[in-house]
């Protein structure tokens, strides 16, 4: 299961990003984070900028709210979503893998 973590009125979600897939999609889980191919170069903060569109379409929230806040040049990263509950990003993250 993912390791997800409420950080006041945020969301602490773990992910592994695999940057230059052909497309990108969520791959399931991976030693208790998310595992996401992203359809970018891991240059200049392109696989960072596609991670982050494509969770906040995922989750239903607004880009603005989703960030990168560790592992910027890493492919293991914390992603911070703003404004949600963990039970949501769980509910989003279910959803999204059905």
């Amino acid at each position: 299961m993912i390791e997800l973590s409420a950080d006041g009125e945020a969301v602490l979600l773990p992910v592994k990003v695999v940057a230059g897939a052909s497309r990108t999609r969520c791959l399931g889980e991976w030693d208790r984070r998310l595992k996401v191919a992203v359809a970018a170069a891991p240059e200049k903060g392109m696989a960072n900028r596609k991670l982050v569109s494509f969770l906040a379409q995922r989750l239903g929230v607004h880009r603005r709210q989703v960030q990168v806040v560790a592992g910027a040049s890493s492919p293991i990263k914390t992603v911070r979503i703003e404004h949600v509950s963990v039970e949501t990003i769980k509910a989003a993250l279910l959803s999204a893998q059905s």
